[in-house]
């Protein structure tokens, strides 16, 4: 879809990717495999080098004036390097760590809109790099209410060719909910992980033992352990706050076991069966769409509003498309949900105020 306003509408244009390791180096592949033109620059030039060597970039260093760049550094710079690429190009910026709240504060620019692929790869570094790593995974972005509208929605548009699910959140509530699902399962599976190891060092037979549902549990304890301390640093007391949650969850469930509880073990682990079988997977790949258009104020914060609210009543938008008027500062947010839902979305929408319309989406 076209987009319009402050930042011109483009296709693909002049990436800059700074970091080019597993995340940077995919960023890099994909980018190209839609027509974007590469540029990266890494710390260690050996790994730019690399980079260029497998098709991830087209150049090394920085381009004249980047019409994107990306930022795939570790937590306790990227700061810093989101800071310098505003100074230094006219378009967005964005990043692909998993700490948004201090960082979208201390950024502080409309043109800066916090991102989080929610992907990975067994393999550390460049050699993970694939051009469909973010195929079919949840990209989260955190835009905040002094966001530019037009840089969120080219983001979110180039994230989307990636073939990634995105999912807008607030930068604290990502903290929170990452903590949850990403920082504090892997600080459980390598305190398990250890736990075994110590164990095996008295009964050899231990790891062997360790099969099937242990290995599929502590498998995140293989990654790299070089980039924990600074997300455990940035993202301290969501972190702790889910490790205490985790703590008196496994209390309750030490001492059903400890009273020989049946019934409230069976009841746990239903309901724990339950919300796994659950668990969303990819969007489904034949649904009727509608286009819901939302006139809204030319002002920034909409995009991120809506889009936020979207999340919160578990919708997920296809496509958006903003339209600006010649005239005045009214415009109107076009947005591509799932025919099903496309009610809810309004009655949320007119719940804020809003005045939407729906219509089936021709195919």
């Amino acid at each position: 879809m076209v987009l319009a306003g402050s930042i011109p509408p483009m296709g693909p244009g002049r990436a800059f990717v700074i970091g080019t390791g597993l995340i940077g180096g995919s960023v890099g592949l994909s980018l190209r495999k839609q027509g974007w033109v590469v540029h990266g620059v890494d710390a260690n030039e050996s790994v730019a080098a690399n980079a260029l060597s497998i098709g991830a970039l087209d150049a090394i260093g920085p381009p004249p004036d980047a019409d994107l760049t990306i930022v795939a550094t570790p937590a306790s710079v990227v700061a810093d390097n989101a800071i310098e690429a505003l100074a230094s190009t006219s378009g967005p910026v964005t990043d692909v760590g998993s700490v948004k709240g201090a960082l979208t504060r201390a950024v502080d620019n409309p043109r800066f809109v916090g991102g989080h692929p929610m992907a990975g790869s067994e393999q550390e570094g460049l050699v993970g790099a694939r051009d469909d790593l973010f195929v079919g995974a949840t990209w989260v972005l955190t835009p905040d209410e002094r966001t530019d509208d037009d840089a969120f929605a080219l983001v979110r548009t180039v994230v989307s060719s990636f073939g990634a699910e995105v999912v807008t959140l607030d930068p604290d509530r990502h903290d929170h909910l990452v903590a949850m699902v990403s920082h504090v399962p892997h600080l459980t599976a390598a305190t398990l992980m250890r736990l075994a190891d110590a164990r095996s060092e008295e009964h050899r037979a231990v790891l062997r033992l360790a099969a099937g549902g242990f290995r599929d549990m502590t498998r995140v304890a293989s990654g790299h352990p070089g980039i924990w301390p600074d997300i455990c640093a940035a993202n301290a007391p969501a972190i702790t706050q889910g490790l205490d949650e985790l703590i008196e969850a496994l209390t309750e469930m030490r001492q059903i076991v400890a009273d020989n509880d049946d019934e409230r073990l069976l009841g746990v682990l239903t309901s724990a069966r339950a919300a796994r079988v659950n668990l969303p997977t990819t969007a489904p790949i034949d649904v009727e769409l509608s286009i819901v258009r939302v006139p809204v104020f030319d002002r920034p914060g909409e995009l991120a509003r809506i889009t936020r609210m979207a999340t919160d009543i578990d919708i997920n938008i296809y496509d958006l498309e903003i339209a600006h008027s010649a005239e005045g500062r009214q415009g109107v947010l076009v947005l591509v949900v799932e025919a099903r839902w496309s009610e809810r979305l309004m009655g949320a929408l007119m719940a804020h105020d809003y005045r939407p319309t729906a219509r089936a989406l021709d195919r």
